[in-house]
C-alpha cells in the first residue's frame, strides 16, 4: 500500500497560495508607489496571476477597488500614497494662505490711505503757497480721476446734420428715403 502524501499537496498549494497572495499585494504597492492607473488588469499583469483569481480574494479586492476610485476623481496623475497631503496639512496650508491674503489686504488699505493722506497735503501745500516761478498747473492736473488705460470715444457726426430739410436723405445713411415731415417728426 502507498502512503497517503496529501499533507505534502496541502503545504504546498498553502505555500503558493501565499507566495501569489503576496506578488499580488507587492504589484499593488508598486502601482501605488509609481502612480499608475491602478485596475484589476494591471495587477494582474505585473503580479502574473489571472485577474479572476484577484476578484476571489476580498481584501486585495477591496485594496484595488479603493485605490483605482482615489486615482479616478483625480485628473491629473495620481500621487503616490506616501507622498500625497494629508488633510491637516492641507488645512495648515489653506489657514496660511488665508492669514496672508489678509495680511496683504491690511496692507493695501493701509497704503491706500497713506497715498491719499500725502496727495491731500501735496494738493493743499499747492492751494496755499503757489509758486511763482512755475507756470500754474492747469486745473486738468489737479482732477482725482483715476490713473488707467485711455478709452476711446466714438466720433459721431452730429444729428442735425444727417436731417436735411430736403426729401431725401444722403446717401450714406442706409435709411429710406423720407419726406422732410417725416424727418422732421423724429425726436
Amino acid at each position: 500500500m502507498l502512503a497517503d502524501n496529501t499533507h505534502y499537496l496541502i503545504i504546498a498549494a498553502k505555500q503558493r497560495h501565499e507566495l501569489t497572495r503576496s506578488k499580488a499585494i507587492q504589484a499593488l504597492r508598486e502601482l501605488d508607489r509609481t502612480g499608475a492607473p491602478v485596475t484589476f488588469r494591471t495587477v494582474a499583469q505585473q503580479a502574473s496571476v489571472s485577474s479572476s483569481w484577484l476578484y476571489t480574494q476580498p481584501d486585495i479586492r477591496a485594496e484595488t477597488d479603493r485605490l483605482r476610485t482615489t486615482a479616478r476623481h483625480t485628473t491629473e496623475p495620481s500621487v503616490p500614497a506616501r507622498q500625497r497631503s494629508s488633510e491637516t496639512s492641507l488645512q495648515r496650508r489653506l489657514e496660511t494662505a488665508n492669514s496672508r491674503n489678509r495680511q496683504l489686504a491690511e496692507e493695501n488699505s493701509r497704503l491706500r490711505r497713506q497715498l491719499a493722506e500725502a496727495l491731500g497735503r501735496l494738493r493743499l501745500a499747492d492751494e496755499r503757497e503757489p509758486d511763482k516761478s512755475a507756470p500754474a498747473p492747469a486745473p486738468a492736473s489737479r482732477s482725482s480721476v483715476t490713473i488707467g488705460p485711455c478709452r476711446p470715444t466714438l466720433l459721431r457726426p452730429p444729428t442735425a446734420s444727417l436731417r436735411t430739410s430736403s426729401p431725401t436723405r444722403p446717401p450714406w445713411s442706409g435709411a429710406p428715403q423720407q419726406s422732410a415731415a417725416q424727418d422732421n417728426a423724429r425726436p
